[in-house]
């Protein structure tokens, strides 16, 4: 199938062509481990892991790359706060990144590279690049030269003089050019690497050039982060890979936007910060994971009450449908999965840019049909097991819990005895046995 993707680089929507057939490469800019996760860190997480699942869904072998930043600034303060190694603030917060995945229904990437252990080539990297001149070296720390690659600007879609110093951008009067970023700088605090420059670590924009190239060894079919990452940060890798490899590291460029917390953007100075975990434990992994999915990408979304019930309802909706059809199914011997022709048209949406909101829309048209099939005075089970197959599938896709339940011997003896007294009016047996059979997800 035909799949059409909005790709940053060039500001259009573009028929998804890989550089392999059906593979896929793909990686996206992890987080900076020195800190809990918030709420608004999950939106590219889970909208990429929905994409990794789409594109596997549909045949593709995807191998999926996101890093971690274990070395920075932020990390080396923490660590002094607490008089640790940074290495243990790394790992605190990679653990408890991980729990926040794992509670997500994220799957595990096919690699998560860390910085520290890409040292040397990152060195290495920065010398090819001092090399080439398009990097200089002044008071033993290494700039690069954007001046030095002909098209700086393109995917942040700005010309390099109508750039304004500041925004984003560190000053440093050792600069020949406001724009040029640093490769490798000078500390003396915190962790550092000995280089033939000084004692010291690299800037932000060059790791992932590095792990991409050690990883995937060339481009890859997709690079993707936050529209925050946009400029400089993107934008500062593809120049380095235009200066090394005369290429823009990816064919396609994805941005999903930020998030509002009751129509203001979240920030610490408003003290409207949610952490994921509390998000997690307060709307319910499965609620998070389909607000934060359930909207056009590229918009911004806001978290409102109404947004997380508007959200619950439409789960309650599958969950309700899904435990019927698998009751109905297992208590008549009848569940057997199918290849159903109801994905197509879900996928056609997902293909169409990642249209989620409208594959959500048609899961609920899914379960309206499923529900008056449930009511009918015959049921046709071919037909419910193609409903059952597809809510099945389509949840898959969109990384929510739901799995087939086969009941045992004993289940079904107790699901039968359950009915059996409420027709008997037995109230006090029923209450018992039905509160098992919730406990064992059946009802």
């Amino acid at each position: 199938m035909d799949i059409y993707l909005y790709n940053s680089l060039t500001n259009k929507i573009e028929k998804f062509v890989p550089l392999k057939e059906n593979e896929l490469k793909i990686y996206v800019c992890g987080p900076t481990v020195y800190n809990d996760p918030h709420i608004g860190n999950m939106r590219p997480v889970v909208f990429f892991d929905t994409l990794n699942r789409f594109f596997s869904y549909v045949g593709y072998d995807v191998k999926f790359v996101s890093n971690y930043t274990d070395v920075d600034d932020k990390i080396i303060n923490k660590a002094l706060q607490e008089g640790v190694d940074e290495k243990v603030i790394s790992e605190r917060y990679i653990a408890r990144y991980k729990d926040c995945l794992d509670k997500l229904n994220v799957r595990r990437a096919y690699q998560n590279p860390r910085v520290t252990e890409y040292m040397d080539k990152i060195v290495s990297y920065i010398d090819g690049l001092v090399a080439k001149n398009n990097a200089y070296v002044v008071d033993n720390e290494v700039f690069f030269d954007v001046k030095s690659v002909k098209d700086y600007g393109c995917l942040s879609n700005t010309k390099l003089d109508e750039l304004k110093a500041g925004a984003r951008i560190e000053s440093n009067d050792k600069k020949k050019c406001p724009f040029d970023f640093l490769l490798w700088k000078k500390t003396d605090v915190g962790v550092k690497w000995d280089t033939k420059w000084c004692l010291g670590r690299p800037g932000w924009h060059t790791e992932c050039c590095v792990m991409i190239d050690s990883i995937f060894n060339g481009m890859i079919d997709i690079h993707g982060g936050g529209s925050d990452l946009k400029f400089p940060h993107h934008e500062n890798e593809i120049a380095q890979a235009m200066a090394m490899h005369n290429n823009h590291i990816a064919n396609y460029w994805l941005h999903n936007a930020m998030m509002n917390i009751n129509g203001d953007k979240m920030s610490k100075s408003l003290g409207n910060v949610i952490l994921a975990k509390d998000a997690i434990e307060l709307y319910g992994a499965d609620t998070l994971r389909l607000f934060l999915i359930n909207a056009p990408y590229r918009s911004i979304i806001n978290l409102t009450d109404k947004a997380i019930q508007d959200t619950k309802s439409i789960l309650n909706k599958v969950d309700n449908c899904y435990k019927q059809l698998n009751l109905v199914l297992n208590m008549n011997d009848k569940y057997a999965y199918v290849k159903s022709k109801f994905m197509d048209k879900f996928l056609e949406y997902l293909s169409n840019d990642m249209n989620i909101a409208n594959g959500v829309t048609y899961l609920l048209d899914i379960i309206k049909a499923s529900n008056q099939s449930l009511r009918a005075k015959e049921l046709d089970y071919d037909l419910l097991n193609e409903y059952f197959s597809t809510i099945n599938d389509i949840c898959s896709i969109l990384g929510l819990h739901y799995s087939v339940k086969r009941f045992s011997k004993e289940e079904k003896t107790m699901y039968n005895e359950y009915i059996e007294a409420k027709s008997n009016k037995d109230f006090e047996k029923s209450d018992i046995l039905r509160k098992q059979l919730i406990e064992l997800n059946i009802i």
